[in-house]
């Protein structure tokens, strides 16, 4: 009886604390950054009671993001998977009908394919001889504008012709006569994307630039929001850097470029007399009206974008400028309302990526939604917008506000439940004064378990540094799935992100001060900014303080460890870091970036490749460092990392190398992310015991 008894008690305490163990929060880590669902390319239907939108989940097995269809009513509701087939699936696009045209590669290659959102199974609708790299659906001329790559002047039948025969080849050896013979992390092979014409009677693709060797989109990173169509249907206007004028490697003279859909290949350019970058086409809604982005500065990535309007009669152009409260901002993703009166775009602002509305007669510019990192704008009716929004305790879900503003309403929850068992840091940003007296802002992200009380009775917590990339970029209020500040927050830091001179989002001014001063103002900001961190926030260990940084952020760290500031810190994880910027010109494949930033070429009178040049500071070295690169990065190539390694270990130095064959300039691959965070948590903790 007694046993009984036992038994019975033991049962009962197992079945009570099951509920709870089950709902027991845990820390923040890189398995909960690879749980999230991803949101992105959401579109509207054309009744508006709907969006569509592209999930990526995580498929630890096949170590890959796999991508489905998704829908939404737009007022709110229950989220619908409509794909769920193995293979990849994305870029969904309303059919007038109401269906949904999309990507899959199902069939074996890329093609479009068409499900009915009410139910049914998927129909493949394109047969290309090829893969489709992107799809948009025009809907005036009853027929598809596809991507795809091809030998320019060979067609897709010379294209096939010319791989089997290179496939049958026992040569391996590649040649090149130009640069860029290779770029981020593909060796040129002669191909180039190409903008086809599919109509929907016959499905026959008609080149639309047979002969052009150039790509549409651009590489790496161009979509087709690049490309627009003319309001009548007759041309197509697209974004591209063509020879002569145009040098792949060394200039930035991307032009916009018309040409007739007949297929004739007769190209026009529209803004020849702009030497600087012009982009992001978009018409008006009553189509009188071309719209596009435009910088001043030939050479400069970095310059600011201003919206340029053509008027598309007669050619003449107006300017309109981005500009709140004084700062001067880059605007992206043009929307403008059916009249045609107003524009949305996002832009960075103050640590955010803000929606804003312009007044086209005034150029008056106003926040719309503030706070954030938001993106992709589409107008829901006449009066809302439908966009995605993450910031730093969230990924992206999808979001509608009225276009005058007030409260976003969540439409989308994907991740709610997930994020409700993670312990995570609360986001605080602060303002210091930093270089020039001027004003510097920053974030930090408190520990997960940080409380007044705790503080107060004199708990302090170790404090990671994070250095941002670019440099013109920022460590904004964001969901970073490789540098996410609250991954080091579950590994029991406090993170701290300095937005120094050169960031974006501050006005140009701000941003241009980091141009011939990679290694003075912003360092003095960073410097700054962590004594006025830790002034203001006494429960961060100053004696417990890492650093860690990727690309220009990788720069900074070899360059701030041949300093007297490196005394600061206990250890150092040095990403993609450029060890000596003199040879990193000869090595990376975007010319016009260190031309820009340094004076020119490295042989050029006044150059200042060796100004600010961590490779002449390696004595001073004594921070143990992981130092971590990647093969496949032809930004900053991997004997960069290697001769950081090679420079602690000589000296003595404790360190240790982590180097990834299959990944760039990013670490991607699911397995390999996990593998990163386990070497960079590890190695900072060690220290900071």
């Amino acid at each position: 009886m007694k046993s009984r008894l036992i038994l019975s008690l033991c049962l009962v305490l197992v079945a009570a604390a099951a509920p709870a163990q089950t709902d027991q929060k845990h820390p923040f880590s890189v398995h909960d950054m690879l749980a999230m669902d991803r949101i992105s390319d959401p579109q509207v239907s054309p009744d508006g009671k709907w969006v569509a939108y592209t999930v990526r989940t995580t498929d630890l097995e096949a170590n890959r993001g796999r991508t489905d269809i998704w829908i939404s009513p737009t007022e709110g509701g229950e989220p619908r998977r409509l794909t769920t087939h193995e293979a990849a699936d994305w870029n969904a696009r309303w059919c007038l009908d109401g269906k949904l045209f999309f990507l899959s590669t199902r069939g074996g290659g890329s093609q479009i394919w068409k499900i009915d959102p009410s139910g049914g199974e998927a129909v493949q609708v394109t047969r290309l001889a090829l893969d489709v790299g992107e799809f948009r659906v025009v809907p005036d001329l009853h027929a598809f504008l596809v991507t795809m790559e091809v030998y320019p002047g060979l067609g897709i039948q010379g294209t096939l012709d010319r791989d089997a025969e290179l496939a049958q080849a026992k040569t391996t050896g590649l040649t090149y006569d130009e640069l860029m013979f290779r770029h981020w992390d593909t060796w040129e092979d002669g191909k180039r994307n190409h903008l086809f014409l599919v109509p929907g009677e016959t499905m026959e693709p008609l080149d639309l630039m047979p002969g052009l060797d150039a790509d549409v989109p651009t590489k790496p990173w161009g979509g087709l929001e690049e490309v627009a169509v003319s309001p009548d249907g007759s041309e197509v206007i697209f974004t591209a850097k063509i020879l002569p004028g145009s040098e792949p490697a060394w200039s930035t003279d991307y032009d916009l470029y018309a040409v007739p859909t007949d297929g004739s290949g007769a190209l026009r350019c529209l803004t020849e007399t702009n030497q600087a970058w012009d982009t992001e086409p978009v018409f008006t809604p009553d189509g009188s009206t071309l719209a596009f982005l435009a910088m001043d500065r030939p050479g400069f990535e970095a310059d600011r974008f201003h919206i340029k309007l053509m008027d598309w009669a007669t050619g003449q152009l107006r300017r309109i400028d981005l500009v709140h409260e004084g700062l001067d901002l880059t605007p992206h993703g043009l929307v403008f309302s059916p009249d045609g009166k107003t524009i949305f775009c996002t832009a960075g602002y103050l640590g955010q990526t803000s929606i804003f509305r312009i007044d086209v007669a005034t150029s008056r510019a106003e926040p719309v939604v503030r706070m954030g990192r938001n993106m992709s704008l589409s107008l829901l009716g006449k009066d809302r917008l439908l966009f995605g929004q993450q910031h730093l305790q969230s990924p992206t879900e999808l979001y509608v506000v009225k276009t005058s503003g007030g409260e976003p309403k969540q439409i989308t929850d994907l991740n709610g439940e997930k994020l409700s068992r993670c312990l995570m840091g609360e986001p605080e940003q602060f303002t210091f004064e930093g270089w020039n007296g001027e004003t510097v802002y920053a974030y930090v992200v408190k520990p997960y378990d940080f409380s007044e009380v705790k503080a107060f009775a004199g708990q302090k917590w170790p404090v990671a540094f994070l250095v941002h990339g670019g440099p013109q970029g920022s460590f904004g209020n964001d969901f970073h799935y490789r540098w996410n500040p609250q991954a080091y927050v579950g590994a029991g830091f406090a993170t701290l992100a300095i937005d120094f001179h050169g960031s974006t989002g501050y006005g140009q001014a701000f941003t241009d001060a980091i141009s011939g001063h990679w290694g003075d103002r912003p360092l003095e900001d960073l410097e700054k900014g962590l004594a006025a961190a830790l002034e203001k926030y006494p429960w961060m260990d100053s004696q417990k303080v890492v650093a860690a940084g990727a690309s220009y952020g990788g720069y900074m760290i070899n360059w701030m460890h041949g300093q007297p500031f490196s005394h600061k810190f206990k250890a150092f994880v040095c990403h993609d870091g450029n060890l000596d910027e003199r040879m990193a010109y000869f090595d990376t494949e975007e010319l016009w970036f260190p031309e820009w930033e340094h004076g020119g070429t490295p042989w050029a009178e006044g150059s200042q490749y060796g100004l600010h040049n961590p490779a002449d500071h390696v004595q001073n070295w004594h921070v143990p460092t992981l130092v971590v690169h990647g093969a496949l990065d032809y930004r900053v190539v991997d004997t960069q990392g290697l001769s950081t390694f090679t420079a602690l270990r000589r000296q003595g130095v404790p360190a240790r190398l982590l180097y990834f064959p299959d990944e760039n300039h990013w670490v991607l691959k699911p397995h390999n992310s996990i593998q990163w965070h386990d070497e960079v948590m590890a190695w900072l903790t060690r220290w900071t015991r």
